[in-house]
């Protein structure tokens, strides 16, 4: 996500390095590579000069400190600009009316209907929602086809007309279905349709004053860079929608979408989609995302992340067992099926600070735990339960079944009586503090 953006912006920063001091010529000459760089990631002209203004202007109104150099500087304020640049705070979604209606609006192909599951799946498991699909796409082949596909998958009803070709009857029928049976979310998904097609663009605004509804979301494929926010301005006039989506963003190496779209449009963005399974749809934090387009990483998502697999009464139990050196295989592999759960790996370790930037170039596969998978699936339940029985002979007959060669059983095997033995002395606090005061001093930070 945003890898080239950030490639640029390192290079931009390293005009700085090793300078005492904030001067106008080493501010200008820094500026003028932020700018290309954000033009290379196909951000709005207009939005990246202002951009560069802002930063450069508010750069030479600061002192800087002997403990802070003046890349250190200047990283801070590009910051606290990107942040604002991107909206500035976090825009939830309003779901407080009952029922509440929401339109998704977009061109074709940016990913409406897929959004549209992601969405109901999101409002259904974290926000206790009980929403219904509306069906609305009367002109693509199989786009009600698809709609059904993807309710099954999020367990979350859809509502169809298939003997109807009228978007706005439809609409109108689903919001009266979601009325008689108790649904508190009405999500309409209306069929793609392109700004200059003016008999398209009446139809959906017919359905917005038929249905009333309290947020529209435009749906934009974010790979399309300054393409997406001319289309989302071309569509604001006309809808006056209430919030942005950002798809296929984890495929979005340059951000220009995502740069660009508050400062043009003045509508915040509010989810991004970050891949192709259903629960990879995450509420857009503009701080979060600054950090990230910066290389610092992404820590309080990563949190947010881990803390929506764990179970509080999971963690507990396992607690107990770690404490009594009864961690087993079994507990192992559902570590493992959690950490999966959160998304994929490379993105995952993108959001550790420093860490994001030394796997850039590595290609870390989503099944790279397939082979330790295979070793645990090999054992017996005795086994799994009781690694200590595990002798040679029995390692033989794991690596043949798994597929592995006995090397790589015996390194999987050190590790985890390693990683047992180092969880056992972290759960006893008065040992866990004994082995921080044992520690090597850390060096004193720069700032």
């Amino acid at each position: 996500m945003f890898q080239n953006l950030q490639d640029k912006l390192e290079r931009a920063f390293k005009v700085l390095k090793g300078t005492g001091s904030i001067t106008e010529i080493n501010v200008a000459e820094t500026m003028k590579e932020i700018r290309k760089a954000l033009l290379d990631a196909d951000v709005n002209y207009k939005t990246a000069k202002a951009f560069t203004d802002e930063v450069k202007e508010k750069a030479l109104g600061q002192n800087v400190l002997t403990s802070v150099s003046p890349g250190q500087l200047l990283t801070k304020i590009m910051n606290d600009e990107l942040t604002q640049l991107m909206g500035g705070s976090t825009s939830e979604l309003d779901v407080s009316k009952n029922p509440t209606v929401i339109l998704i609006a977009g061109l074709n192909g940016a990913g409406k209907t897929t959004f549209s599951g992601k969405l109901a799946n999101y409002l259904k498991s974290k926000k206790n929602k009980k929403p219904l699909l509306v069906a609305g796409d009367v002109y693509r082949p199989a786009a009600i086809d698809q709609l059904e596909v993807l309710s099954e998958q999020v367990n979350v009803p859809v509502y169809t007309n298939r003997e109807s070709k009228d978007p706005i009857a439809i609409a109108k029928e689903g919001v009266d279905e979601a009325k008689r049976n108790g649904h508190n979310v009405v999500i309409i998904d209306t069929a793609g349709r392109l700004a200059v097609d003016e008999e398209l663009m009446t139809e959906i605004t017919a359905v917005k004053e038929m249905t009333n509804p309290h947020e529209i979301l435009f749906v934009v494929d974010s790979m399309t860079g300054q393409d997406a926010v001319n289309t989302a301005k071309t569509f604001n006039d006309r809808l006056d929608f209430s919030g942005v989506v950002l798809t296929k963003l984890d495929g979005d190496t340059r951000g220009g979408a995502a740069l660009s779209i508050k400062s043009v449009v003045d509508k915040p963005i509010k989810f991004i989609g970050t891949g192709e399974k259903m629960d990879a749809l995450d509420v857009f934090h503009p701080d979060r995302m600054a950090s990230r387009i910066l290389g610092m990483g992404d820590v309080v998502s990563l949190v947010e992340r881990a803390q929506q697999q764990f179970d509080e009464e999971e963690a507990a139990a396992l607690q107990r067992k770690i404490r009594k050196n009864k961690f087993d295989f079994n507990d192992f592999k559902s570590q493992i099926q959690q950490i999966k759960k959160m998304g994929n790996m490379k993105d995952l370790m993108g959001m550790i600070p420093g860490v994001g930037k030394a796997v850039k170039d590595v290609e870390i596969e989503d099944d790279a735990f397939k082979p330790i998978e295979a070793i645990i699936d090999s054992m017996t339940p005795a086994e799994r339960e009781n690694p200590d029985i595990i002798d040679q002979r029995r390692r033989m007959r794991i690596a043949k079944g798994s597929g592995n060669n006995l090397e790589e059983v015996n390194k999987l095997m050190k590790q985890f009586k390693d990683m047992r033995k180092m969880m056992k002395k972290m759960s006893n606090p008065a040992m866990a503090a004994k082995m921080m005061q044992g520690m090597p001093k850390m060096p004193k930070r720069p700032f």
